[in-house]
This record gives structure tokens, sequence and C-alpha cells, in this order.
């Protein structure tokens, strides 16, 4: 029986920008997977030396040749074990997306990725090149032919077609492949579609970590060349995986290998969003996070986040009371705060927002008070918030989902300072679905069921509900998903049954919140359409469609 060859893939978080670090860890893990794992192949993620992605860091020639010279020196690692290790590849005018093979101290062949995505949060084309004269990359370890394609290249046929034809019989596959809900039943069907065509194993790579607006969930997986894809590695975690590939089946046997145990929509999400925080955090040097709580659920929800990314002791809530806010608001935040350990503050608006009032009185003499009056109170909170973050330091969170950032219920200025929004990706009929499920993995609730079961309110105006204004939530995100996700015509929602008067109000609100949505912070991507990098339209926009 043919020895089984051994491989290490590395899904862990290569942080983007920090070349020197990375290097120094990739150089280190390497020898970790020869000596601790008796690998013979080690695998990192794609553009692991730069981190992905490294967007307009690849115009800077000095960051191209730091790249270079890291992977130089990588590459004197790998002795007694080969590497494949992703970096940006510059040779004159042009760059590209490459991973090259370490072996004996030395850089033995570079593969040039051939399918460059260019869509949603993607924009290769703007920075890499496709290689004409690059093709298939076949070397040979312990008697097997390894192949080697990197992530997008996986998701058209060519390419791992034409590495198949030179002879490969394991194909390794580096990934930077962000998170988004239904992501992996998309992608295990297109591995089985893909090694039905070719008939060779595949060891798939993805990496892991919180990037600003993306969040990599890492998920890897193995598929065997007859088509079998094995269970997924535990998402939104570093792990070492290691695992056997059997030449004479070409089969895969997991040696080190965490499984996923809740690939549940919600819990998926909860970790994907803690994840982003926490990496957020930690990348830009902060310890610490506010945030203003309100007695709502998007505020709860958004603390019990905060919680799970920090740990109770790093985190202030703020509670800062009107003359509109229920005593059952500042009851259940306390009773918030308590469930989870947390420090809670209160700070009344109602002096600064009356000097902002008596400031204006003579300015708006004679006229009737309005929303911007309400606003008035949101602006008067994102303030103080704003001074106690500056004062004691730390990360201020914004508490928007996706509804109230579709239709413009955010307050410019108030209720979106901050520096993250960790729920502006998450409808809120999504949100109210996070909070009953994140119940259900305490011992007792971290979210008060009161706050779960209450109607929503801004509070900025005597007894206002958010149906005040707005069409019930689960009406409201139906017509949502499909403009915004699915970019559904008014003709087509309308046709699904929705009332067109009210199609056409939501439709409206949306198009006049665009530039509200261009100012708001940056949050974790778990949709398929998020707001920010991946949906991008004009603020001055004439086209009502």
């Amino acid at each position: 029986m043919t020895k089984p060859l051994r491989i290490a893939l590395a899904q862990f978080d290569f942080p983007v920008g920090a070349v020197a670090r990375n290097a120094e860890r990739i150089a280190l893990m390497i020898v970790e997977a020869r000596e601790e794992f008796g690998a013979d192949i080690v695998l990192f993620p794609e553009l692991a030396i730069s981190g992905y992605p490294p967007e307009d860091l690849l115009m800077r020639p000095s960051f191209l040749s730091d790249c270079e010279d890291a992977l130089r020196e990588v590459a004197k690692a790998a002795t007694g074990i080969v590497a494949v290790v992703g970096w940006p590849e510059s040779a004159g005018s042009v760059l590209y997306n490459s991973a090259s093979v370490l072996r004996d101290g030395r850089v033995e062949t570079t593969y040039r990725k051939r399918e460059l995505p260019n869509y949603n949060v993607f924009d290769e084309r703007r920075y890499f090149h496709v290689d004409p004269d690059g093709g298939a990359c076949v070397f040979e370890v312990g008697g097997v032919q390894v192949g080697l394609v990197i992530c997008e290249d996986l998701w058209f046929a060519e390419p791992l077609h034409d590495t198949a034809a030179a002879g490969a019989e394991l194909v390794l596959v580096p990934n930077a492949s962000p998170f988004e809900r239904g992501k992996h039943a998309q992608r295990d069907a297109l591995l089985a579609e893909r090694i039905r065509e070719s008939a060779v194993a595949l060891a798939y790579l993805n990496v892991v970590g919180g990037q600003d607006a993306l969040v990599f969930d890492g998920s890897s997986v193995l598929a065997d060349a007859d088509g079998k894809v094995h269970h997924a590695a535990r998402a939104f975690e570093e792990h070492w995986l290691v695992a056997d590939y059997h030449p004479e089946r070409r089969e895969l046997t997991a040696v080190q290998w965490p499984l996923e145990t809740d690939g549940g929509r919600d819990a998926m999400a909860w970790r994907a969003v803690v994840r982003g925080v926490r990496d957020y955090c930690f990348k830009n040097g902060f310890s610490k996070l506010w945030l203003g709580l309100s007695g709502g659920i998007d505020s709860a929800v958004v603390l019990a986040i905060a919680v799970d990314a920090l740990g109770a002791e790093n985190v202030t809530a703020v509670a800062m009371p009107s003359r509109y806010t229920a005593d059952l608001s500042n009851d259940l935040a306390a009773e918030q705060c308590r469930a989870l350990g947390v420090r809670l503050l209160s700070v009344p608006i109602e002096a600064p927002f009356q000097g902002f009032l008596d400031a204006l009185a003579g300015t708006f003499e004679g006229m009737e008070a309005d929303v911007t009056e309400e606003n008035l109170q949101s602006r008067t909170r994102g303030a103080l918030l704003m001074a106690m973050s500056n004062k004691f330091g730390g990360l201020l969170l914004t508490t928007g989902n996706k509804s109230e950032y579709a239709v413009g219920y955010a307050t410019i200025y108030g209720d979106m300072a901050g520096g993250y929004a960790p729920i502006k990706d998450l409808y809120k009929t999504e949100v109210f679905a996070m909070a009953r499920w994140r119940n259900t993995v305490a011992g007792a609730p971290v979210i008060p069921p009161a706050v779960i079961s209450r109607p929503p309110s801004a509070e900025l105006r005597a007894d206002q509900k958010d149906e005040d204004s707005l069409p019930p939530y689960d009406v409201l995100d139906a017509i949502l998903l499909r403009y915004v996700d699915r970019e559904q015509s008014r003709e087509e929602i309308v046709a699904a049954g929705f009332d067109p008067g009210t199609v056409d109000k939501v439709l409206r609100l949306v198009r006049i919140s665009e530039w509200k949505r261009h100012q708001a912070a940056p949050g974790p991507k778990v949709s398929h359409r998020a707001f920010g990098r991946e949906r991008r339209y004009p603020i001055s926009n004439g086209y009502a469609g």
C-alpha cells in the first residue's frame, strides 16, 4: 500500500498589511507543520503574505517589494517539507495574484490565478492581471502529482480541467472567500460538480478572520475524487487542519479536523458578527467598547454581541433617558446589564436637549415641533456617547439594523454615530430571530424576553411606535429583501402580492436615504447584498425603477 501523503492546512488569520508579522508567522508554522504533524505539504490561504484584500496597498511599489522580500525569507524555512504560500507577485508593470511552491529553501514554481473576481465585494481586476502564458501548475510530492488553483479558479471548469489534464491527482485550493449566508451549500455543490468533471481530490483551505466589513469564516473542506465532500471545519475559528491523502483511492481522511457542529442560519450569522467586531477592535487598537442601551431590541442584541466579542469587563453600556423614555426601557436595560455583568451608566439627556431647544428657540419661533426635534434628541445622545468614548478610550458601536439603514429610519450624526455597526447587514426580523437564538445557548436569557416581545419604538415622541412611520417589519423586510438583495423591480415586487402604495413608499425611502448610507460606519457583511462596498449606488440618481 502506498504511503499516505500528509497535508497541513493553516486555517488562520493573516491580517492585511502585516507583511513582516505574517511572514514570520508563516515561517514558524512551516516548521511546526513539519515537526508537530509530520506533514509533507503545508498550505496557506490566498495572499497570506499580504492579507486579503490588500486593496490599494497594492499600488504602493514599496509594499509589493516588501511582499516579495518576505516570500524569499519564508522560503528558507521550507526544508524537509513543501509549502504553498499566497502573495501578490509584481512582474514589471503587471501584478498577479499568485501562490508559490516552496521547497528546499527556495521558490520552486509559482502559479498565477486565472480567474479574477470583479463582482460584489471583489475588485481584483482593479489590481491584478491574468498571465496570457500561464497554465496549469502541477508538482510532485512523495510520488503524488499535486495541482494548484486559487479560489475563483474553482468556480470555472477550465482551470481544474487543465490541472487534471496535466496529471494532477490531488489539487490544493487556497482561498480568501468571505462569509455569506447560504454560501456553504452552494460551494459544496460546486466542489462535487468539479470533481465529477475532473476526477481529482481537493483540499480546500479558506482564511479566517474579520477585515473591516468582511468576515472570512474558514469552514475549510476536503473532497474525494469520487465526489464525496466531507464535513466542513469549524467556522470562524483558527485551527491547524491535518489530513492524509491516499493515492490508491484518491481519498482524503481527516487526522485533525474540528468539525462544524452548528451551521444554522442564526448561529452562523451571530458568530460572523462577533468575529467581525472582535477583529475590528484588535486590528485597530481598541480594547474597550461603548454603546447606548435603550431597552429596545437592536441595542440589546448589540450589547450581547459586544460581550461575546470582548468580554463583559470591556464593555460599557450607557442608558440615556429623555422625557419620552418609558420606565420599562430603563428597567430592561438594567436587567440585561445585570444578566451580562456589564457596567451601566445613566446619563439623562434632558438638560443638553433642552439647551439645544433653547439655543434654537429664536430661530424656530412660530414653528411646530416635528422630526427636527426628534432627531435632535438622537444627536444629543450621539454627541455624549462620542464624548465618553473619547474621554475614556474605546470604540463606540452603533446599533442600527439593515431595515433602518435601508429606509433612512436612523439619524445621521445621532444613532448612526460611532465607529462600527455590528448589525447593519441584518434586517429587523433577522435581529429578532438572532436574539431568540442567542437566548437558547445561555443558561439564562441574556436578552430580556420583554425586549423581544415589546413593539419597537424610537421613543423620540410620546407613545411613538416604529409602525407609525413604517410598514410592519415583516412586510418591510420582505420588500427590502426583494429590492435590495435580489435587485427586483417595482413591478416584480408588486406582482409578488405587495400593496403598490406600500412598495412605492418603501422604494422611495431607499432611494432618498443613499446619502446617509454613504456616511455610515462599516459593519460585518453576512448577506448576499450588503450596504457599503458591495451595494454601491450613486447618491444623485434619477432612476426610479
